[in-house]
């Protein structure tokens, strides 16, 4: 009898990191069930199904207990366990705190901290109980620094950074691993559904999202614990080790403030 194959689930995937992510779980024989609060996961999912292998869709918002119980009991009607679980969701939110609408910011918190922590609560208990599974979660190097005009953003992505660590450390007599990818600056919609467009972090080079998904895939595959994709935000990772806050947040503001984009 042949062997079942096995299962992926990648949250975001509608775009960017998360849809790349969705693309290697294909080519290295995954089925994929992905998700996004949006329609375009649609149009993902018909361009995935070109590579071959199974894709399946759940469209709903992962920001809300709600969202994450409808994945989670899609995923269970498969019949078949969850072997990688990717929790690549999540929103950005640019320029000063004190001028965001708080129901922006509420959606933020809501999906980068409360949704990836109740999904990850549902998806690895299971993990455990089987003692196999690996997990990556995007987090960020934006959470090694305070976020002058992306505050809440950082703050979040610190949370989800932090978090990452100590599920592993959890987990480490178990064979579930729990890997953390930490990009910079990457070439998706990001930056433009944040705000970001007039700053400089939104109009400099990134680094391309199909790099990024590599290198987080590759260390989940590993075991590692953590990814920091590119050599330019390895080094400001290790700066921001050593870097007094202050002079972090000088120095994102001159990153993240409206007005500061290069003409």
């Amino acid at each position: 009898m042949a062997e079942a194959t096995k299962v992926a689930v990648v949250t975001g995937a509608s775009s960017g990191i998360g849809y790349e992510l969705a693309k290697l779980c294909l080519e290295h024989g995954y089925d994929v069930v992905i998700s996004s609060d949006t329609v375009e996961i649609e149009h993902a999912a018909a361009q995935l199904r070109q590579l071959g292998g199974t894709v399946d869709v759940v469209q709903a918002d992962l920001s809300t207990t709600q969202g994450v119980d409808q994945l989670y009991q899609a995923v269970q009607a498969k019949g078949r366990p969850v072997d990688v679980l990717m929790a690549n969701a999540g929103r950005g939110l640019g320029r000063a705190f004190l001028d965001q609408d708080f129901a922006d910011i509420t959606k933020v918190i809501n999906l980068n901290v409360v949704g990836t922590t109740y999904l990850l609560h549902r998806f690895v208990r299971d993990m455990r109980d089987r003692n196999a599974g690996k997990v990556l979660i995007t987090g960020s190097i934006a959470g090694l620094m305070p976020g002058a005009f992306q505050a809440v953003y950082n703050a979040t992505k610190a949370y989800v950074d932090s978090f990452s660590f100590a599920l592993r450390n959890e987990l480490k007599d178990t064979d579930v691993t729990v890997t953390v990818l930490m990009p910079g600056p990457t070439d998706t919609d990001f930056f433009e559904v944040a705000d970001l467009m007039d700053t400089k972090v939104g109009t400099d080079k990134k680094t391309p999202a199909d790099k990024v998904a590599k290198d987080g895939f590759e260390a989940m595959m590993r075991g590692d614990g953590h990814e920091v994709s590119g050599f330019s935000n390895k080094m400001q990772a290790l700066m921001a080790n050593v870097t007094p806050d202050k002079h972090l947040a000088e120095m994102h503001r001159k990153l993240a403030e409206p007005g500061t984009a290069k003409h």
